[in-house]
C-alpha cells in the first residue's frame, strides 16, 4: 500500500511539473497582464461592495487576474499580475507555491493583495521573493463570505481578496504563497 501511494505521489509531482513548467516559462506580455488586470478590478469592483474604496485608500494593489491550483497528495499553484500603485502598474510579479497533503483537483481564481500602509508596501517592494505569512500577515476574505469589506478588515496592513473561483479544489491559503519580480516584455 505505501509503495502504491509513493508512486501514486511520485506521478502525481512529474504531471504537475509539467504542467506548471510552461505556465513559468512563458511569462504574459505586459498588454496581457494589463488587459487581464482590467477585467479582474471591474469584476471585483461589482461583487464587493466597497471595493472601489478600499482601493483608493490602498497605498498599492497587487492583481493577479487568474491563479491556476491543481494537484494530487502534491500541489502547486501560479499567476501573473501587476503592482498597481495610484491606479497605475509600477511593476509585475509571479505568484507560486507548493504543497503536500490530502489534495485532488484543479482550480483557478483571481486575487488581490491590498497593502493598505506605505510601511507595508514599502516591505513588500524591498523584499527579494516576498512570502505570504513569513514576510507579511494577510487577512483573507473569500467571495461568498458576505461580499462585503468590512471597516475592521480595511484597518489590516495587508488585505488578500480571493473571487472568481472555478474549478473544484478544497481550501484557499496565501500563507506560503512567493510572490517574485517578473520582467514581461
Amino acid at each position: 500500500m505505501i509503495r502504491a501511494l509513493s508512486t501514486l505521489a511520485l506521478a502525481a509531482v512529474a504531471v504537475l511539473a509539467v504542467a506548471l513548467a510552461p505556465a513559468q516559462a512563458a511569462t504574459k506580455s505586459k498588454a496581457e497582464i494589463d488587459a487581464g488586470v482590467t477585467t479582474t478590478l471591474d469584476r471585483f469592483y461589482k461583487e464587493f461592495a466597497g471595493g472601489r474604496d478600499l482601493m483608493s485608500r490602498a497605498s498599492g494593489a497587487l492583481v493577479f487576474p487568474t491563479i491556476t491550483k491543481g494537484g494530487f497528495i502534491v500541489g502547486g499553484e501560479y499567476g501573473e499580475g501587476a503592482l498597481l500603485i495610484d491606479g497605475a502598474p509600477v511593476a509585475y510579479y509571479s505568484s507560486a507555491s507548493a504543497s503536500i497533503g490530502f489534495q485532488a483537483g484543479l482550480q483557478s481564481r483571481s486575487q488581490i493583495i491590498f497593502f493598505m500602509t506605505d510601511k507595508a508596501l514599502a516591505d513588500f517592494r524591498a523584499a527579494e521573493g516576498w512570502e505570504a505569512g513569513v514576510d507579511a500577515s494577510i487577512t483573507v476574505i473569500e467571495e461568498g463570505a458576505s461580499g462585503k469589506l468590512s471597516t475592521e478588515t480595511a484597518k489590516q496592513p495587508v488585505i488578500g481578496v480571493v473571487f472568481a473561483g472555478r474549478g473544484l479544489m478544497g481550501g484557499i491559503s496565501l500563507d506560503g504563497t512567493k510572490v517574485t519580480k517578473i520582467d514581461p516584455q
